[in-house]
């Protein structure tokens, strides 16, 4: 019996003005002496919702649904077990929200709450058939350059949860392997809570996936196919773009079952224009290389999801959640070089040789994740939940360097082989107590996380040389990080004033272990992380708010690696087994302001960054740089981050952020035992416009521009990149079938889109190289809904493997 124990309401939620049920409202049980809240749901689709299992006493029900006016019931008096008919309530819109709901009946595009910005993803339709990459890149403070690095605040160090659950990885790794037609929300977090990781120096970027939100069966399915670009750079082949993706969910009493998975082909063509000198002033040398050639990439990834969710009683669920994928790419540089060897003094050509590079570096990786969560719900509202996750991931690779001689490349003057295996495994174990004290939430909880990776690395050289440190290019690298961390937060609302405050104490121990060094490289910490929010609404549509939180970059187990990679002809990558992490104070100012047309937000934020982590050049030999990562002392960061949605009229909307700051780095920087000193300073902006046309009921035209100013690095600086797009998009059998045309990377023949500058520089050399990409690239995206697909499929996210890919 539905309502054996306790006693009960429920009722219907319908549209006061055309009498129709409202799907998925949020319903509140409040405790009629001082509004507490006491259970909360969410209206099926026929309007119905139901309470059980509730204490005898008198509650007032508050109903809320977006583009309506949120409504209170009067007291309703349960005695015993007794069951309260609350019957039809009745919501009408608001009227900020009535010319959208009746003329575009469009979601509202992004919301502003105490600790976060929320954006709704499918509003970019150019990113439809790509990656989540290709949604995040149009949001006010994210920015992602020519390399593909995104970046949050202009920090690339962020934390990125999908569906709440953390991954510790590289981002872009990761968010490549999520398709963007599975997106529901995007979420940034920009002054996280104590409850959260304290990873990301720049805070957190929260992924929130589609399932079914009806009971029965859903299901929505995607492909898309492109042409190549109008100019290839020549490359050897033309790059290949397909993909497709599925989803499928099914709901029914105690069970909720989501599936998917799906399969991109996303290769880019490109080219790059180097130029290198370096300074021998032992032998009052300069050495020149300048450079051009492809630089292509080959790309393709698939993966299939499943989740599962049982709701045992109304005090008990479990949900679990499997990830299998695949990743895999190769990037094709083959580089014509003409080197020439000069007397600094005079100028005078001592020898010169003109050489082909062909150099192919592979990355693959397989990763299988698991989770299972388990939360319990007391008599008096309070929730434990536990949750566990693992993750296995395969990763291995080469790079393959052919120096040939030209033009008779037939002839290998030297080659070089770097493979690599690379596994991880890695495990998390969570456990969290939530409870009400007064008006508020008391949160606290326990969580401890290892990781362990082995890295074997070779190194061979054809014909072989006499290198005196070559047994450095060869071995194994062992790390080892295992994490206990306790928190506890107590948020709650006070009138017009919304707050929340916590602490979290970690203790992090790190080992590396080396094959040609006896000594373990070992580092451990205890830290506080202390954070708080306020929210206060000072007037009607008008909103102030206020953040601090502290922050820790981690690292990487790529960036502690000391075995160099020999990348490409002219550069080593290795790592520092001895790399401090990042710690971070963040703090943000901010105002929101919401309006019958739309919104507007604007926030100034300060960052301050102590051991910020920096890939730096040196010289290894007179053709070769060293690219190590190393610490400077500080850096520092303020700047103002803002946003408007508009609907200037029922056939266009328009979305405009942006950012600006002004970026620091300052002290002494540790380059393989060579001290030197680096300051450099200069203000970044980035903007992102993506605005939308209704041309008639089934059509739609968008476009949207990403853009990125210059900005300083540690060495030097990194060039503008641009990147312009459009979209036409046809709908057909009422919703459930659409075709979107997309062009991406428009440019015209004006070769200013899709191409970046990185150039570098120190006391011994100079290094400047441009990066150009495909551009005018056209590509069709086919979807198809049956039913629709909201709320979140609860996925394992990785946590370890993607960041070392």
């Amino acid at each position: 019996m539905l309502f054996a124990q306790g006693g009960s309401i429920k009722g219907l939620v319908f549209d006061q003005q055309t009498k129709r049920p409202i799907a998925y409202a949020s319903v509140s049980v409040l405790k009629a002496a001082d509004s507490t809240v006491v259970a909360g749901s969410l209206t099926k689709a026929s309007g119905a919702f139901a309470f059980s299992g509730l204490t005898p006493g008198n509650y007032v029900l508050r109903v809320a649904f977006l583009g309506y006016h949120t409504k209170m019931t009067g007291t309703l008096n349960l005695t015993g077990n007794g069951q309260i008919e609350a019957g039809t309530i009745l919501l009408s819109l608001s009227e900020t929200a009535l010319d959208q709901v009746q003329v575009t009946g469009r979601h509202a595009d992004a919301l502003n709450k105490i600790d976060k910005q929320t954006y709704r993803a499918d509003q970019f339709e150019s990113a439809r058939g790509g990656t989540a990459i290709d949604v995040l890149k149009n949001l006010p403070s994210v920015t992602i350059n020519g390399e593909g690095e995104i970046s949050m605040r202009g920090s690339a160090g962020f934390l990125v949860l999908v569906n709440g659950k953390p991954v510790l990885t590289d981002a872009q790794t990761v968010l490549s392997q999520l398709p963007a037609n599975s997106l529901q929300n995007i979420e940034l977090i920009t002054a996280p809570s104590a409850k959260y990781d304290p990873d990301g120096k720049a805070g957190i970027i929260n992924i929130t996936t589609k399932k079914g939100a009806d009971d029965g069966f859903t299901m929505t399915a995607n492909a898309q196919a492109g042409l190549p670009s109008t100019g290839d750079h020549g490359n050897q082949e033309q790059p290949k773009r397909f993909g497709g993706d599925l989803t499928l969910n099914y709901r029914k009493g105690k069970w909720d079952l989501s599936a998917g998975g799906n399969y991109l082909r996303a290769d880019v063509a490109g080219y790059r224009e180097g130029d290198v000198y370096t300074l021998n002033f032992l032998n009052n040398t300069i050495t020149r290389f300048p450079s051009n050639g492809e630089r292509s990439f080959d790309k393709y990834n698939y993966a299939g999801r499943f989740s599962a969710s049982y709701k045992a009683d109304a005090r008990n669920t479990f949900s679990a959640g499997l990830f299998l994928g695949h990743r895999f790419q190769s990037r094709l540089a083959d580089i014509l070089y003409t080197n020439s060897t000069a007397d600094l003094t005079t100028q005078a050509v001592q020898k010169s040789i003109t050489y082909f590079n062909s150099n192919l570096q592979t990355k693959e990786g397989g990763f299988s994740l698991g989770s299972l969560d388990y939360t319990h719900t007391f008599a008096n509202k309070s929730t434990l939940t536990a949750s566990a996750l693992y993750e296995h991931a395969n990763l291995y690779g080469n790079s393959k360097n052919r120096n040939l001689q030209y033009p008779n490349t037939a002839d290998t003057i030297q080659y070089v082989l770097n493979p690599y295996k690379n596994p991880i495994n890695g495990y998390r174990l969570r456990l969290d107590y939530a409870t009400a004290i007064g008006t508020g939430k008391l949160e606290s909880g326990y969580q401890f996380r290892y990781d362990t990776q082995d890295g074997q690395f070779d190194y061979f050289v054809t014909p072989a040389v006499s290198q005196p440190d070559a047994a450095r290019f060869r071995g194994s690298a062992r790390a080892k990080n295992q994490i206990n961390s306790f928190y506890t937060q107590y948020s709650g609302r006070e009138s017009k004033l919304e707050y929340t405050a916590g602490l979290r104490y970690e203790y992090a121990a790190r080992t590396v272990n080396l094959s040609y060094d006896p000594t373990p490289h070992q580092l451990k910490l205890s830290n506080l992380f202390p954070s708080a929010n306020l929210l206060y609404t000072f007037k009607e549509g008008w909103q102030a708010k206020a953040g601090y939180s502290r922050r820790v970059q981690r690292t990487t187990n790529f960036e502690l690696n000391p075995i160099p990679e020999r990348e490409h002809s002219e550069t080593l990558e290795q790592g520092d087994p001895d790399l401090l992490p990042e710690f971070v104070d963040l703090a943000e100012l901010g105002l929101v302001r919401t309006f019958s047309k739309g919104s507007f937000f604007s926030t100034l934020y300060y960052q301050n960054i102590q051991n910020p982590i920096q890939r730096v050049n040196s010289v290894y030999a007179d053709t070769i740089l060293n690219r190590v990562f190393t610490n400077a002392d500080r850096a520092r960061s303020f700047g103002l981050e803002a946003g408007t949605n508009l609907q200037p009229a029922s056939w266009w909307s328009l979305y405009l952020g942006g950012n600006i700051y002004n970026y620091k780095i300052n002290g002494s920087l540790n380059i393989l035992g060579v001290t030197s000193y680096v300051s450099n300073a200069n203000w970044v902006y980035s903007i992102n416009v993506n605005t939308n046309f209704r041309l008639g009921p089934a059509w739609n035209l968008q476009g949207n521009v990403n853009y990125l100013s210059r900005r300083p690095t540690a060495q030097g600086e990194d060039s503008r990149f641009l990147v312009p797009n459009a979209s036409l998009r046809k709908s057909f059998m009422n919703g459930r079938f659409a075709a979107t045309l997309q062009w991406q990377n428009i440019d015209l023949g004006m070769k200013r889109s899709n191409r970046q500058r990185i150039t570098t520089w120190g006391n011994d050399f100079y290094t400047t190289t441009n990066y150009i990409y495909e551009t005018d690239v056209v590509m069709l995206n086919l979807s198809f809904n049956l039913n629709k697909l909201r709320g979140k499929m609860k996925l394992p996210a990785s946590e370890f493997g993607d960041k070392e890919f």
